[in-house]
């Protein structure tokens, strides 16, 4: 049998999830809207700024097994952990039988990957029995290749097929099975992108991510007090951002959903009437006073600055420059250019203890003028699709910059118009943020 009412994929992040009040609060905005059918929770978080993630604590017991050590005292406070919340929710389940599998896998010395998906293991066994709904263990619907890459044909094909036939589900976030049947995981922040596969899956009208926070800051609150909420954000905004370190949704997690055009909703469990962040997969709408959507940034970059007249007459410069970095297995992040200078902008991490056999292939390959490295630079990346049809948006950027005698060290603007990444020295990294946040939001 096969449901055709409106479909809705919720996913329930760690905090979401931490403790009985909070499942009861989850349990609250399931239940506020049939369409909402199909449930991906995460592992228990913390329930306070100094608790311990339940991952966190099952990860440790891995550690302590493969050590020889014993982990008989962490795994009681875990086993404590899901009975509290039995307990406060006068379940009538029991995993005592879970807690002995687990427990004796990790003494025959199971896998990582086994052993930390067995947060979200759990707790969607719990989540699926207080509020009535079949429990699917994903290792049954998500899989894996012989390699380890996620395989999205066939879980595509064998989760809807599954869970179109059921009204209500439960899918534990996080992981999946390989081949062989053993646990296989996603990278850490995994079930955004298990809430996201299900999504497709079942082709749902929105996928519903309920976390912490009420979607997504225009910059970060650390940097800028009270930053405006972001409304409604495209996907390329939401990669651009993500990429250039925005948290809140695990980037990865958007491909899934884009490729089916399906939006993404940003919500807060702890305020569930706040609207928080809708992501679509593509919108013109934007208010004059929503030029820039958001502002992200990251430190740590290193310029690698060459110059030779005429390079740009010099047929296959760019790729011997480039060939470089491929032979040294290193990856760039950006290449601002003029007509006789290059630039390789380039994590410093990537290249410490590397930088003068850098510069030295780099000479031989293209006999450069002058070649140098700078390093402490800060990326700031300025993004909005209001930014396309607005004449002067980077005279405001860089005014405002210029004004407060700040140097600009690098400027990048794709073809699309969509961003503008700006380099400054890292000194001077939070302050610029918030100048560029002061002239476009205030």
């Amino acid at each position: 049998m096969s449901y055709s009412e409106e479909k809705k994929v919720v996913k329930f992040g760690g905090t979401s999830l931490a403790n009985d009040q909070q499942f009861i609060k989850s349990a609250n905005i399931i239940k506020a809207e049939k369409s909402r059918r199909y449930v991906v929770p995460s592992a228990p978080g913390k329930r306070f700024a100094d608790d311990t993630k339940v991952t966190d604590m099952l990860i440790k017991c891995h550690e302590l097994s493969v050590s020889g050590d014993n982990f008989d005292s962490l795994f009681d406070e875990i086993k404590k952990r899901y009975n509290s919340i039995i307990e406060g929710l006068s379940l009538k389940i029991n995993l005592n039988n879970e807690y002995d599998i687990i427990e004796n896998n990790l003494k025959k010395g199971t896998t990582l990957d086994y052993v930390s998906s067995r947060g979200e293991y759990l707790n969607g066994m719990l989540l699926a029995e207080y509020i009535g709904y079949e429990f699917i263990d994903a290792a049954e619907v998500v899989f894996f290749d012989e390699k380890g890459i996620f395989d999205a044909q066939k879980t595509n094909i064998v989760m809807g097929d599954r869970l179109l036939k059921l009204k209500n589900a439960v899918v534990p976030g996080f992981y999946g099975s390989m081949p062989d049947g053993s646990i296989k995981t996603f990278s850490r922040g995994g079930s955004d992108v298990s809430g996201a596969i299900v999504t497709r899956a079942v082709m749902a009208d929105i996928y519903e991510n309920w976390t912490d926070v009420s979607g997504f800051l225009m910059c970060d609150p650390r940097i800028v007090s009270n930053p405006r909420p972001i409304k409604v954000i495209t996907y390329r905004e939401l990669r651009e951002l993500s990429y250039m370190g925005a948290g809140v949704l695990h980037e990865d997690s958007i491909f899934p959903v884009k490729l089916a055009g399906i939006p993404i909703n940003i919500r807060n469990t702890n305020n569930p009437s706040d609207p928080g962040t809708m992501i679509v997969p593509s919108t013109t709408e934007y208010s004059s006073g929503d030029i820039v959507t958001g502002i992200a940034g990251k430190k740590g970059f290193a310029i690698i600055r060459i110059e030779k007249d005429m390079m740009n007459q010099e047929k296959g410069f760019g790729m011997r420059v480039l060939s470089v970095f491929a032979d040294m297995n290193l990856s760039f992040e950006h290449l601002p250019s003029g007509i006789d200078t290059m630039c390789v902008v380039i994590a410093h991490n990537e290249i410490k203890g590397l930088e003068k056999e850098i510069l030295s292939r780099i000479t031989k390959a293209v006999n450069p003028d002058n070649i140098e490295i700078e390093h402490d630079l800060g990326l700031i990346a300025v993004v909005g699709r209001g930014m396309i049809n607005t004449p002067g948006t980077a005279y405001r950027i860089f005014k405002s910059i210029a004004a407060n005698n700040i140097n600009i060290r690098m400027i990048d603007q794709g073809s699309s118009e969509l961003n503008i990444i700006i380099g400054v020295d890292e000194s001077e990294f939070n302050k610029t943020i918030e100048l560029i946040y002061n002239e476009f939001c205030l």
